[in-house]
């Protein structure tokens, strides 16, 4: 398969199709580019009530998707899923303010000052978004509460009605939730907070037949030992997770050059396969380019070339990419995958305009850079004491001894910061810590389950470059640090 554009109307497309913000907080999902990788399906089943993905997975982007009919249909089509056609959707809590639909965070917080129960807040935003008549008229949320608890029989009566109804017209009525980690400032009243979702979710499920919540969390927020309580494990058994693998992060990319509205896409096409054409200007991926790695790589192959240097010592670009955006745990979120082909192209369009190839292999080091910089300020806004654990190791090379690390800890008195005891600790990493600040070896374990380090055969532990670059940590050979 050879492609027949020139590396700079490649150069033109890549800055066409990728945006320079990649955060689906910013940038809605729409039809010409929603990409339906293979492994998500199940996460859409209206009957799948727990989500799991880290940021920049997908959460929002399907949060924000199966609320729109057109985006909903085109999932449904792409999954063969017929029963996503005949759902309708509801917003429980999410990253736009809409006061009218569900409580923000400062509400939210004062009705838990005032001891109201978690669980009391989310049935209220329930039969609300299902025209309750006697919620809809006091003008607060905490009135709509005082109504709720006011009326327990009219709230058994209303739900009752609501799924009937739904049965009716043989459709499936949907709460979706997702930023969570938006609830509160506080995690221990997030924590409270969350567990009144997940009770009215399993509520939903056990009660009813056509009413259903489907929740979109990061799975260190769903693991939480505090979330335990009773028939909990049937969420457990009944969650999916948004993964993606190096199939799907290529397709995702193919997908875009051949969605973005751009001169040049349509030769691309012709260049790659038989693209289906479906509606709203949508063009679908040939099958081999969406999972066959062979055509995969000889496609990227065309546009970064085959190696990261001047041979093979240094890699295969297909591999490389994917290989050094990867956490501990094997994932790569697509965000930090797109990031990275974006700066890669505006690093080779500065430095390398006259390379026979659109994406030059040390522009792509420095994508892995940028990238890093991101996941790792990401890291720092959802796990503050993440980032306070490592800023002690700076200057380490890995792979490194579990000692050293604690040897590092040590010196710094790690546990007095996170306990908030350290003059740079601020209120929100004490709020956020790990499960046990005083043990180091549990903070190491923690730091393994959530993919930012990992355990080589060895014994020693390592850092994926994802985190290790922006972290400050070196390694032989690797990706060089960020410098400051």
């Amino acid at each position: 398969m050879t492609a027949s554009l020139s590396a700079d109307e490649y150069r033109e497309l890549i800055q066409v199709a990728l945006p320079t913000s990649t955060d689906a907080d910013t940038v809605d999902p729409e039809p010409r580019t929603l990409f339906t990788p293979d492994s998500h399906r199940l996460a859409l089943d209206p009957d799948v009530t727990v989500v799991r993905g880290a940021r920049g997975v997908g959460k929002t982007v399907w949060f924000k998707a199966l609320q729109d009919g057109k985006l909903r249909a085109l999932a449904a089509n792409d999954y063969q899923l017929a029963r996503l056609k005949s759902v309708e959707t509801l917003a429980g809590y999410g990253t736009e303010l809409r006061p009218d639909s569900y409580p923000g965070p400062a509400s939210l917080g004062r009705m838990l000052e005032d001891g109201t129960a978690p669980y009391d807040i989310w049935m209220t935003v329930l039969l609300r978004a299902l025209g309750t008549p006697g919620i809809q008229q006091p003008l607060s949320w905490p009135e709509r509460v005082r109504w709720l608890r006011d009326h327990p029989d009219e709230q058994d009566e209303a739900l009752a009605t609501a799924d009937q109804r739904a049965g009716e017209g043989k459709a499936t009525r949907l709460i979706l939730f997702d930023a969570l980690d938006r609830l509160h400032t506080s995690r221990e009243q997030t924590n409270r907070l969350i567990e009144g979702i997940l009770r009215l979710a399993l509520e939903l499920r056990t009660r009813t037949r056509n009413l259903r919540a489907k929740v979109f969390i990061r799975p260190d927020m769903f693991d939480s030992p505090r979330l335990h309580f009773a028939d909990a494990s049937k969420l457990t058994s009944n969650a999916a997770d948004l993964t993606w693998s190096v199939p799907n992060l290529y397709g995702l990319f193919f997908h875009q050059l051949g969605n973005a509205e751009s001169r040049h896409a349509s030769t691309f096409r012709s260049a790659t396969g038989i693209w289906q054409s479906a509606e709203a200007n949508r063009y679908l991926l040939p099958r081999n380019l969406m999972g066959d790695q062979d055509v995969q790589r000889e496609v990227f192959t065309g546009i970064a070339g085959q190696w990261m240097g001047a041979n093979h010592r240094r890699g295969h670009t297909y591999t490389w990419l994917p290989n050094h955006l990867m956490d501990g745990i094997g994932q790569t979120s697509p965000r930090s995958f797109l990031r990275a082909l974006t700066s890669a192209n505006e690093d080779t369009r500065g430095r390398f305009a006259g390379y026979q190839y659109a994406l030059h292999w040390d522009g792509i080091k420095r994508g892995v850079q940028t990238a890093s910089r991101t996941r790792v300020a990401e890291v720092a806004e959802d796990l503050p004491w993440v980032q306070t654990a490592m800023k002690p190791l700076a200057g380490q090379q890995v792979p490194i001894d579990q000692e050293t690390i604690v040897n590092c800890w040590q010196e710094d008195d790690l546990a007095t910061t996170l306990r908030g005891g350290g003059k740079e600790t601020d209120e929100s990493q004490v709020r956020t810590g790990p499960r046990n600040s005083d043990d180091y070896d549990e903070i190491i374990r923690e730091l393994i389950e959530i993919g930012i380090i990992s355990r080589r055969a060895t014994g020693k532990l390592d850092l994926p470059d994802v985190y290790r670059i922006a972290f400050d940590l070196g390694r032989k050979g690797g990706v060089p640090r960020i410098q400051r």
